[in-house]
């Protein structure tokens, strides 16, 4: 008899202590309902920042987490699209600056050539000033398309196998007036041997154009060399000039959309060219560095593997 109160007080002190239990994890199951209520509501409200906290032993701590997670998620996105219109807004209120200023100027130019306000030479400087203007203006409107291409994913390149020293020198003898024109030095380097890569030709010629007209524009240099060399298993295709060079702070940020090293460049070329090349090599699996000493000059130099 005195072991069956014995068992029975046992029992009885376990089912205490398991309602006990089982009142404290409602109550604390009750109060982490409410607080997941106030936090929800907080990030309805916009603050993105509300966590969620429980012990890990809380029954509801991994749905917790799974709502900070996705939280933490929605913020990022949210942060990632404002900075992405900043930027956007930036990008065409310079744009829209850079295009008015030499179509004004063209428009000048052609105006006081139609209404004669300048004859003889003078106004033969005048015409091929305007014609000046217009190929800037062209040059920069096709960077602007063509980093919009980009970035909507509607650039679809035709990869195939290219002779890239044949193809480099077709894209060369194109500059050779424009060299002339500016009193540069120039030198090729380019073997008589065929390289073979995978490229998009109109992709490739746009990164080497994009490049030497670089130099010719911003570089301040007298003298620029491109060459073709083959390595064990790739092909370097360089360009170097002996211009004014890019600090080293600069070259992280070169390839950047709109960024434009020296302050006397604001207003000239479109920002976008260096942005366009970098794209263009990674989307055809290649790579490119920049090496650049203040006073020295600057070398561009892509990698393609050889097929």
């Amino acid at each position: 008899m005195e072991g069956l109160e014995m068992l029975l007080t046992a029992l009885l002190f376990l089912a205490g202590s398991a309602a006990l239990i089982l009142a404290g994890k409602l109550y604390q199951a009750r109060k982490s309902v409410r607080d997941m209520n106030e936090a929800l509501e907080d990030i309805r409200n916009g603050n993105l920042n509300r966590r969620m906290l429980a012990a890990p032993d809380n029954i509801v701590a991994p749905f917790f987490y799974k709502i900070n997670a996705i939280t933490e998620g929605y913020r990022d996105t949210i942060a990632e699209l404002n900075e992405r219109d900043q930027a956007n807004r930036q990008m065409m209120t310079s744009l829209s600056h850079d295009v008015r200023t030499p179509l004004t100027t063209l428009i000048g130019y052609l105006d006081a050539v139609h209404s004669h306000l300048v004859e003889g030479a003078e106004r033969e400087e005048y015409i091929e000033t305007a014609r000046e203007k217009a190929h800037s203006l062209q040059m920069y409107v096709d960077d602007l398309f063509e980093w919009f291409k980009l970035n909507s994913n509607e650039r679809v390149l035709e990869i195939a196998p290219v002779n890239v020293t044949e193809m480099t020198q077709t894209v060369l003898s194109d500059w050779l007036p424009v060299f002339e024109q500016n009193e540069m030095n120039y030198a090729f380097f380019i073997p008589e041997k065929r390289m073979t890569v995978s490229l998009d030709t109109a992709a490739y010629r746009r990164i080497l154009n994009n490049l030497i007209q670089n130099a010719v524009s911003h570089s301040g240099a007298s003298a620029i060399s491109v060459g073709v060399e083959e390595k064990k298993d790739s092909v370097e295709i360089w360009v170097k000039d002996n211009g004014r060079g890019i600090p080293a702070e600069e070259l992280d940020h070169i390839f950047e959309r709109l960024y434009k090293c020296d302050p006397a460049r604001m207003g000239k070329g479109s920002g976008l060219g260096l942005s366009i090349v970098e794209q263009l090599v990674r989307l055809q699996n290649g790579d490119i560095r920049v090496m650049s000493e203040v006073g020295k000059g600057t070398r561009f130099l892509l990698d393609f593997k050889l097929v």
